[in-house]
């Protein structure tokens, strides 16, 4: 198996919060990442506008900005463009 890129990671993690109000071990399993890497791609995803965080009673859930939304649309034409040249 081929280690993820970084681009790759951030669309898992983007995919796992698509939902919205999604618990951050909901985003670890779907992401398959540890706990230390799920944090530090986080909060690098919050601080460039692709993902918030909301503060509940129970404790913290993400959703998608618009930005993320954006992210995962034009991540899948450049696959499909890859994928049309077998370049992946």
């Amino acid at each position: 198996m081929a280690k993820r890129e970084k681009l790759e990671i951030i669309h898992d993690i983007l995919q796992a919060v698509k939902g919205g109000n999604v618990k951050p071990t909901h985003i670890l399993y779907k992401s398959n990442l540890s706990h230390i890497m799920l944090k530090e791609y986080l909060t690098d995803l919050m601080d460039k506008g692709l993902v918030l965080e909301l503060e509940e009673k129970k404790g913290k859930k993400y959703s998608l900005s618009e930005k993320g939304f954006n992210y995962l649309k034009d991540f899948g034409v450049i696959k499909s463009f890859m994928e049309s040249y077998d370049l992946d």
